[in-house]
């Protein structure tokens, strides 16, 4: 790739395969079918964020995940904008629209980061993956259980693996 193509975005390829990864894990259905996360624009939404902050709390762990996490970071806003323009939403509000799902997807970062230093994520999930309302406890712990586990195996997923797209 030349210099043209890194300095208008290009680069942003490197993290495809692990972007289309995390989209596809987090469209899996037993999150909306057993976790009842609401299979809703925004309950898809709040999906791939979490399990996308989840790889970046990975890449956070070792200096050479630092670079893929940008770039994946990047990933994400070019997708939001594409299904943004794809929902109609117009040229003069995306950059709005874009810059409060960056505003909530550092929120959920922090919330995740900190639950899983403290006393868990069930509070930072209610508030995140179900807007506020708790579903059935059944339906929270599998959410939870499925997502320590991914956590557990992320951790033993070495870097390079991760940009090839291979998520545990």
């Amino acid at each position: 790739m030349g210099w043209l193509g890194r300095l208008f975005g290009e680069k942003r390829d490197e993290a495809l395969p692990l972007y289309t990864a995390i989209v596809a894990r987090a469209r899996q259905p037993h999150w909306y079918l057993d976790g009842e996360v609401p299979d809703t624009i925004d309950g898809r939404f709040d999906m791939i964020a979490c399990i996308l902050g989840f790889v970046v709390l990975r890449l956070e762990q070792e200096a050479a995940g630092a670079p893929l996490s940008a770039v994946l970071t990047e990933r994400f806003v070019d997708d939001m904008d594409g299904q943004l323009r794809e929902q109609g939403v117009g040229d003069v509000v995306v950059g709005k629209h874009i810059g409060k799902m960056m505003g909530m997807l550092g929120g959920r970062l922090g919330a995740y980061r900190e639950g899983l230093a403290g006393d868990g994520i069930d509070s930072a999930l209610v508030r995140n993956l179900y807007r506020g309302a708790a579903p059935a406890p059944a339906a929270l712990a599998h959410v939870r259980d499925g997502l320590l586990d991914f956590r557990t195996r992320l951790a033993a997923t070495p870097i390079a693996a991760l940009a090839e797209g291979q998520l545990p």
